[in-house]
């Protein structure tokens, strides 16, 4: 069948408008794509403001936090400080008491008591001096109580608590008497020690080492050495 001009003119014209068509589809599909992008645009900066408030917020907190945690640390230290002060005050006080406990006990008991009782252990006692200090080659040797007469020069030694550790290092201050006081080196020495309290053990550890051992009994001070002992001469 043969195409005439009708036909030719019909079909330019379904084409005209399929193009139309086919442009307007295209239309409505970049529109709806510029629509998402805009929408998804919008949704991107809302998000990104969202963020940006919440760590403008996040900010906020931690500076806070960090302020309140900077004043509970000088508060704290504040308050140590304060405690330590008192306590420094306390012991200071304390201190002071035992520091005066420990004198009245050499100068009230101790050092008249030694002018009798080492009578009856064959010790006649002519002098008595208390807070002997003796300088030699740059050392310091400290005597409590310096019990002397013409044969014998008795060391006592007094603590407020005696230990074992204390009789160690008197023992080794007895070792180095002689250096210091060459003076008596013709003269026996013997050794005491003294205690307001005494440690367990204490006194017996003494006994061993050939010294005195002094303590208090009500208003006066007696020897606890039992008559069988002899003492050390150093």
């Amino acid at each position: 069948m043969a195409t005439t001009a009708d036909d030719v003119w019909r079909l330019l014209g379904e084409l005209t408008e399929a193009q139309k068509e086919t442009e307007r589809v295209i239309k409505e599909q970049s529109q709806a794509s510029d629509r998402r992008f805009q929408e998804s645009d919008r949704r991107f900066q809302e998000t990104e403001r969202l963020l940006r408030e919440q760590t403008q917020e996040t900010e906020r907190l931690l500076r806070e936090q960090s302020q309140e945690t900077d004043r509970q640390i000088q508060a704290t230290i504040s308050e140590n400080q304060r405690v330590n002060q008192q306590l420094s005050q306390q012991l200071s006080k304390q201190l002071g008491e035992l520091g005066g406990a420990w004198g009245r006990f050499v100068e009230n008991l101790v050092a008249p008591a030694c002018e009798t009782i080492f009578l009856a252990r064959g010790i006649p006692v002519h002098q008595v001096n208390q807070r002997v200090r003796k300088r030699q080659n740059g050392d310091t040797l400290e005597i409590d109580v310096l019990v002397l007469n013409q044969e014998h020069v008795l060391v006592v030694e007094v603590k407020s608590t005696l230990g074992v550790e204390d009789i160690k290092a008197f023992v080794a201050n007895l070792e180095r008497f002689y250096d210091f006081f060459p003076e008596y080196s013709q003269r026996h020495l013997y050794g005491a020690v003294a205690g307001i309290s005494i440690e367990d053990g204490a006194d017996r550890y003494a006994y061993r080492q050939g010294l005195f051992v002094l303590a208090q009994s009500g208003e006066t001070v007696v020897i606890l050495n039992d008559a069988e002992f002899q003492p050390r001469d150093w």
